[in-house]
């Protein structure tokens, strides 16, 4: 939480609710909305999915504070390494995906989609291997397989080389079975915690139960950069940084972490502004030659009136805002 907590009336005075178009579906939806604030040291953003209950709202509100009102942590490097990302498309449409990053050394493939098979994911990792046959891949199921299935999964997937599989299971208990499991077969695939730190109401169980080899750590959901740093140093585990859906004004966020972890062992998905048809910014954060340079970013006001949202999605931001305010004010 920021130490001074700026008034629901100063946030209100500077949101703008904005509905921006998708090229693929991603987690189910082709319009991002988000709200975005200006404070005096830059621009914040406050985008929890709308499924989200208000608590679990209330950390995106304070990294957004903490972005505009606080401003971040000094940086120990400039150039931050990011992977693309392969939402469930079919295989045939994988590199149409993977041309708008460019360049890259490391793609996260989305995994059980709910509707789509084994083969359907095995498929679609395969055409990124035959695609880009030297870069890391990782996995992301966002815990929508049971022990059995990801055991099988992830034996099956391990075939075209794994750097990682992310949230394979929803609980902690059963990641650490799903790694119990691969490691007693010889299965070379760590496994890497998300849901199970950001949705944890203790972030650092999934340390101490020793599931998992890596966390997987975004701004937002943890309540800003220096929360996230304090999660990481305490877990003692390698970090991957990623971001949630963002704006460019949330991958600067993503941005400010990586830049401040003292090691980086690993490729960071802030790399998901190719996946919108138009950003809020006139010089998006999107990777040149696999990495983005730290730099400041801000909103553009032809784009934040071209993509307002419609007048009945403002009004449910905006009230959202205030009851997530409420939440966070002493």
């Amino acid at each position: 939480m920021p130490a001074a907590l700026p008034s629901l009336d100063e946030l209100l005075a500077t949101a703008h609710v904005v509905s921006l178009p998708m090229r693929v579906k991603f987690r189910g939806i082709m319009e991002r909305e988000t709200l975005l604030l200006r404070g005096p040291l830059g621009w914040g953003e406050f985008c929890p999915f709308p499924e989200y209950a208000d608590a679990e709202a209330s950390g995106w509100l304070a990294a957004a504070i903490e972005a505009g009102w606080n401003g971040f942590p000094s940086p120990v490097r400039s150039l931050i390494p990011v992977n693309a990302t392969v939402p469930a498309v079919s295989a045939d449409r994988v590199p149409e995906v993977l041309a708008r990053f460019g360049r890259v050394d490391a793609v996260k493939v989305k995994v059980a989609e709910q509707g789509q098979t084994l083969d359907d994911d095995a498929a679609r990792v395969a055409a990124v291997r035959s695609a880009l046959p030297d870069a890391a891949i990782r996995v992301d199921a966002n815990g929508g397989w049971d022990v059995a299935e990801a055991v099988e999964a992830l034996t099956r997937l391990a075939a075209v080389g794994l750097e990682y599989a992310e949230q394979p299971v929803p609980t902690i208990e059963g990641l650490a079975e799903v790694r119990r499991q691969l490691r007693a077969a010889g299965t070379p695939v760590l496994i890497a915690a998300d849901e199970s730190v950001r949705k944890e109401s203790d972030p650092l169980k999934v340390a101490r139960a020793g599931a998992a080899d890596l966390l997987v750590v975004k701004v937002a959901p943890l309540g800003g950069v220096r929360r996230a740093l304090d999660i990481v140093a305490q877990a003692g585990l390698p970090a991957v940084v990623s971001s949630a859906l963002d704006t460019s004004v949330g991958i600067r966020a993503g941005l400010a972490l990586a830049a401040a972890l003292p090691e980086l062992p690993y490729a960071c998905g802030l790399g998901t502004v190719s996946l919108f048809e138009s950003d809020i910014t006139v010089d998006p954060l999107v990777a040149d030659d696999g990495a983005i340079r730290l730099r400041e970013v801000a909103a553009d006001a032809g784009l934040l009136e071209q993509y307002a949202a419609a007048a009945e999605r403002r009004d449910w931001w905006l009230a959202r805002l205030g009851r997530v305010h409420a939440l966070l004010a002493p």
